[in-house]
């Protein structure tokens, strides 16, 4: 029985190969985006089991409508799969508060929103899986990206513990920690930079700029292989808590755990 799928993010990027993979698993997907006509221009059009709305994920009574309409038109929704989010790129004291609580309204609390507007769907159903797009870099932070870790960091807290609240009824979790991935996602579209001009950071900054100008379009990991590898386990009756993708998020995860371990040791009492 084909299951029904509500995608956030969905006109580019990762957002759009999970829709395109789970719609070719034969499954049904409601994809939203800021612009819905831009996900029916990469998709060629609805059809019966694809609908496009247009959700800026940051309007908590868009995101409660948005969950309505798509149980009125499917009957369900078995996969919440939050993906929408962009990154702030950048040396931290470049940032204004504004573009840092831009950064948190968006990959946190609009991510916030959706969850709250299907979570009591899925108690009510005791059933459903939530797929949160997060990144290693809510495991891990850099130089150049404090901004967007702390975004993420925090999603990973949210989830780590409401995963717990939700399991008693049948609701399952999964956060996805992707390395790099060829998207648009460090260009212009996705990825914002800082607006201060700081002296002391200029020679790190146009360095940190040319290894992103240099990164886009070559990132490692490939979106369609997260995207299959998504559907297959929302197919599966138990979902691991993680999927940590790509040999650079894992190389990174697990110096972030050989670094831990050897913090906790020195910090033991001696």
């Amino acid at each position: 029985m084909s299951k029904v799928w509500l995608v956030t993010g969905a006109s580019r990027g990762l957002g759009l190969e999970i829709t395109r993979a789970a719609l070719d698993a034969g499954e049904k997907v409601v994809a939203t985006a800021r612009s819905a006509d831009a996900i029916r221009e990469a998709l060629g059009g609805e059809h019966e089991r694809l609908h496009t709305l247009s959700l800026d994920i940051t309007d908590a009574e868009a995101a409660n409508a948005v969950a309505k309409e798509s149980i009125e038109r499917f009957g369900a929704i078995d996969v919440l799969v939050n993906n929408a989010g962009y990154a702030e790129l950048g040396f931290f004291e470049t940032f204004t508060d504004t573009a840092v609580r831009r950064q948190f309204e968006v990959n946190l609390f609009g991510t916030m929103n959706v969850a709250r507007a299907v979570a009591p769907h899925m108690r009510a159903r005791r059933s459903g899986l939530i797929v949160t797009i997060s990144s290693v870099s809510g495991l891990v932070s850099n130089g150049g990206g404090a901004v967007y870790s702390a975004s993420k960091f925090a999603v990973e807290g949210w989830m780590e513990g409401f995963a717990q609240e939700l399991a008693p009824f049948g609701v399952r979790s999964l956060l996805v920690e992707p390395g790099m991935l060829r998207t648009d996602f460090m260009d212009g579209k996705s990825a914002s930079f800082g607006s201060i001009d700081i002296p002391d950071y200029a020679e790190a900054i146009e360095q940190y700029r040319e290894f992103v100008d240099g990164a886009n379009g070559n990132q490692p990991g490939d979106p369609k292989l997260l995207a299959a590898r998504i559907v297959a386990l929302a197919s599966q009756d138990t979902t691991p808590p993680r999927l940590i993708f790509g040999d650079d998020a894992r190389q990174w995860a697990g110096a972030k755990v050989d670094q831990l371990q050897q913090e906790i040791t020195q910090s033991a009492d001696r």
